[in-house]
């Protein structure tokens, strides 16, 4: 179903499945022979979630290789995709966590379980914003899987597209100190402008020594248009022989957007920019090859900290 201003998901449909199939991925990875990372809740997650797809993803019984092929992005480089991303955002949380910032906020948190697996110090605050469903989902399934977070977890159920920061900050948020943000596998889903709207609104609650993280999508050449909405149906006809039926092409806005470090660099921010490409081979994973990089090799990671 193409987007809309309005639209609605829960975690087995539209943008909301997204997120189940980001967990998928990471479970995957965890479950790599030299892991980078240790996410005991992702794949209980999925299973709770319940999409057969997903689920027989976490299990083994169907096989990244299964949905690969010479055209389509590999679920492989997928997971391996996500273990580079989820070990940068991890290690950012920590990072600016030790240097004494004691306000996390994770935009669009969906399945994310960092409130439960990180080794947070004292006294941080993690705020978890996504829509009401998704936080209740995640909240009780964790609950009931007796897990309990390592640091104070304070969740914002709202809808990015409605007054969060207002729900922000009746949540405790305090904009004059400072706070570590995250936007990470969100940017591609918001309208360029809104993506500008979101940096922007992010810059006005940051207290000077705050620090940002956001994965970075590239721009798509109007000339690729068309090239880019064809590999992305044909992967997602590929994974429709699998029983998995959504159109990734209808998720996401492609249009022209602002490059989010150069704007956030506008906007006072020092920031500093690494590749999947880089991100892979310094952790040790395969480099990409051409396939590879038609899918994953413009993404960018990228992080800063406001200038006083």
């Amino acid at each position: 179903m193409t987007r809309t201003d309005n639209d609605t998901w829960d975690l087995a449909s539209s943008v909301g499945a997204t997120a189940t199939m980001v967990a998928a991925a990471r479970a995957l990875a965890t479950s790599a022979e030299q892991p980078l990372i240790d996410d005991p809740y992702a794949d209980p997650l999925v299973r709770a979630v319940g999409v057969d797809f997903f689920t027989r993803l976490v299990s083994g019984e169907l096989r990244p290789q299964d949905l690969d092929d010479s055209e389509t992005a590999g679920m492989q480089r997928m997971a391996d995709n996500m273990a580079v991303r989820t070990k940068f955002f991890d290690d950012f949380f920590l990072d600016t966590a030790r240097a004494g910032v004691r306000q996390a906020v994770i935009l669009a948190s969906g399945l994310d379980a960092r409130a439960y697996r990180l080794d947070w110090p004292d006294g941080v605050v993690v705020y978890e914003i996504d829509q009401p469903a998704v936080i209740d989902f995640k909240s009780t399934t964790l609950a009931d899987l007796g897990a309990a977070p390592t640091a104070e977890r304070r969740t914002v159920a709202v809808d990015l597209r409605h007054d969060w920061p207002s729900a922000l900050i009746d949540a405790g948020f305090d904009p004059t100190r400072p706070s570590a943000w995250s936007a990470e596998g969100l940017l591609g889903y918001l309208p360029p402008d809104a993506q500008d709207r979101l940096l922007d609104t992010i810059t006005e609650l940051s207290a000077p020594g705050s620090w940002i993280a956001v994965e970075s999508v590239p721009r798509v050449d109007p000339d690729l248009h068309e090239k880019t909405v064809e590999r992305m149906r044909t992967t997602s006809q590929r994974w429709q022989q699998h029983g998995f039926n959504l159109d990734f092409a209808e998720l996401v806005y492609l249009g022209d957007r602002n490059e989010a470090a150069t704007y956030l660099e506008e906007r006072g921010w020092q920031m500093t920019r690494r590749s999947v490409r880089e991100l892979l081979v310094a952790n040790g994973l395969p480099p990409l090859d051409d396939q590879d990089a038609a899918d994953f090799g413009e993404l960018q990671y990228v992080s800063g900290r406001l200038s006083a």
